[in-house]
């Protein structure tokens, strides 16, 4: 059994990538879910060839049975789950009178019910002081009218966070969101991998001052 387990979920190129090679050097065996098989591929090699054990496993988040299979068979070869992390969300360039009610749900379903069917079954695996972290956004509390369907998503999905940490809290699990107010970029504070620094040390958070939701607006140093 592997000491200490990350299982990424919508792992990708982005943030979710750098979550997935911070924790990888610092020896955490590694778990992918993502829709993209080529981009999977690829972070699997990559993380392998620095030395890290790697499982990934190809499904919707949105299938919840799919969903469901892909995390609990990586838990399962994996050992267990000590760090889940949530990254998907939906960008849909609509505004409201464009947007349909169907196109709205279909995007909830990314960036908000697909976390109930990560958590739900990752749970099983997962034992006192295990953390669950979602990369939030400053679109939960101000919305582009221009992508109408974001705001929605990380609103919702920073409620459910509150939910999810209440739950599970006598468990001695924690949830949190980190709300990155700025635009993600290549260089500066906003950078993947300073987004991802900052929902590493979110999760390693003090039990006593415990925090559902860190705002995230650069390190103090940038």
């Amino acid at each position: 059994m592997n000491d200490r387990v990350v299982v990424v979920v919508g792992a990708g190129p982005g943030v979710s990538g750098s979550v997935a090679r911070l924790l990888a050097r610092e020896g955490y065996a590694v778990g992918l879910v993502g829709v993209d098989a080529g981009v999977l591929q690829e972070l699997t090699a990559e993380l392998r060839q620095s030395g890290a054990v790697v499982e990934s496993a190809v499904a919707d988040v949105t299938d919840a049975p799919a969903a469901t299979e892909a995390i609990a068979g990586l838990a399962e070869r994996l050992g267990r789950v000590d760090l889940l992390h949530f990254n998907p969300s939906a960008y849909r360039g609509k505004h409201a009178l464009e947007l349909t009610a169907d196109e709205l749900l279909a995007d909830i379903a990314v960036g908000v019910g697909a976390l109930l069917t990560a958590v739900q079954a990752a749970r099983p695996y997962m034992g006192s002081g295990a953390r669950v972290t979602v990369t939030g956004s400053m679109a939960a509390d101000q919305p582009s009218p221009e992508a109408a369907s974001l705001g929605v998503q990380k609103a919702g999905v920073r409620n459910l966070v509150q939910s999810l940490d209440a739950t599970l809290a006598p468990d001695g699990i924690r949830a949190t969101t980190v709300t990155v107010r700025g635009a993600l970029s290549t260089t500066g504070p906003f950078t993947h991998e300073r987004v991802a620094e900052a929902l590493i040390a979110a999760s390693r958070q003090r039990e006593s001052d415990w925090l559902v939701e860190v705002p995230y607006e650069g390190p103090v140093s940038a």
